[in-house]
């Protein structure tokens, strides 16, 4: 498990980058997953996005730069990490997260109107925290989860910075020296930190970190449930499919938001290319024994997939992650496909916006992927596995 301070990582720089930590750490593809905090003041990665910002060639060299010498560091983490390995309990838990809200509004008619603070409208404020000590009890990480998008700082802010994930992170190893602290993106595609933005944002943004530390500091000094082996993983490539394309006309009335995918598509239209009828959407299942299920999604996805995946995959003690793998545009579900708005702007290094059919595809991947563990024959690990040489 890696997890990144950064916002998104497109389809060609996940490709580059999982070569990377494959090669470096002698692991194969299904047993590594990155997740993005997406804190919308962090750097941008490779050259997917670099045709979107006003740029000179220099800022787009060092952006490149930048870029290469970061997968080098993540790959050295990540081998470094499993040069050091040592035995381990692990225990999980959940708290709750306060600063977390809706962005959706609504008109009285029930229509999306915008996007602010909705304190009426769903959201997932669970607070996952894995616990991990020492056999002597000493405790030596946690990793912990929230499900909003990272952006107490706004557009005015020109500092780099995690957004309220790092703060939360420093505040745990802060308290904890020498414990690791890392934060898993949730699904948090519809949901804001509140406040957010204005002079303030500095204070608030400290302030929600250290909100979010003392509440995982508070789950993980209470009675855990034990997490056991053997750890089961897979991983799965989902076709999801995508709306047909609009007619031209109609493309040439979009503005806002959908724009971005309107141009491209009417390019794409009178220079007679194809146009995509799905995206290929990475997923990810890490089975605990019978403990925990982490179930990690790619884009941005809003939270309701969360309890689609737990429908899907019929387990209490589940963990969905959004963010993960790679980033490449909003995954609404068909509740907000049929809505409209900013989270159904579609994708943005590929082409198109999902269709509605997107969450049961990928509701039915999840459960299968879910129904192909097999069940956990002893407490250290399976027949199978030892038959491995695994422990």
């Amino acid at each position: 498990l890696v997890t990144l301070d950064l916002c998104v990582l497109r389809a060609p720089e996940a490709k580059a980058l999982f070569a990377l930590l494959a090669q470096r750490t002698g692991l194969p593809r299904r047993q590594i997953l990155v997740n993005f905090s997406h804190t919308h003041s962090g750097p941008i990665l490779g050259s997917s996005d670099l045709d979107r910002y006003p740029m000179s060639q220099e800022e787009r060299q060092a952006t490149l730069g930048y870029t290469t010498r970061l997968f080098g560091q993540i790959a050295e983490v990540a081998k470094s990490a499993l040069d050091d390995l040592k035995p381990a309990t692990l225990a999980w838990g959940t708290g709750k997260c306060s600063f977390v809200r809706n962005r959706r509004l609504y008109d009285a008619k029930g229509a999306y109107r915008g996007m602010g603070p909705n304190p009426d409208k769903p959201v997932d404020d669970v607070v996952p925290v894995l616990r991990v000590r020492s056999p002597e009890g000493r405790l030596r990480a946690l990793v912990f989860g929230c499900a909003c998008h990272a952006v107490t700082f706004g557009s005015e802010n020109l500092k780099l910075s995690g957004d309220y994930p790092s703060f939360a992170q420093e505040a745990i190893e802060a308290d904890h020296p020498g414990v690791q602290a890392m934060f898993v993106q949730g699904c948090g595609a519809d949901a804001n930190s509140d406040p957010r933005c204005g002079p303030n944002a500095e204070n608030s943004v400290r302030l929600q970190g250290r909100s979010l530390a003392a509440e995982v500091c508070r789950v993980a000094e209470g009675t855990l449930a034990p997490v056991r082996g053997p750890l089961q993983v897979k991983f799965r490539e989902v076709d999801l499919p995508l709306k047909p394309v609009p007619p031209a006309a109609e493309l040439k009335k979009m503005s806002g938001t959908l724009a971005h995918n309107a141009k491209r598509m009417l390019a794409a239209l009178e220079s007679g290319k194809p146009l995509p009828a799905y995206h290929r959407h990475p997923v990810a299942l890490w089975q605990f024994g019978e403990d925990l299920t982490l179930v990690a999604l790619s884009g941005e996805v809003v939270s309701g997939y969360v309890p689609l995946v737990k429908q899907a995959v019929g387990r209490d003690r589940l963990w969905v992650a959004g963010y993960s793998n790679e980033v490449d545009g909003y995954l609404p579900d068909a509740k907000i496909v049929a809505e409209g708005g900013y989270e159904a702007r579609g994708l943005v290094a590929d082409i198109g916006f999902y269709s509605a059919d997107a969450e049961r595809v990928l509701a039915k991947a999840v459960s299968e992927m879910a129904a192909s563990i097999s069940p956990r024959t002893t407490e250290s690990g399976s027949s199978a596995e030892k038959k491995r040489g695994h422990p």
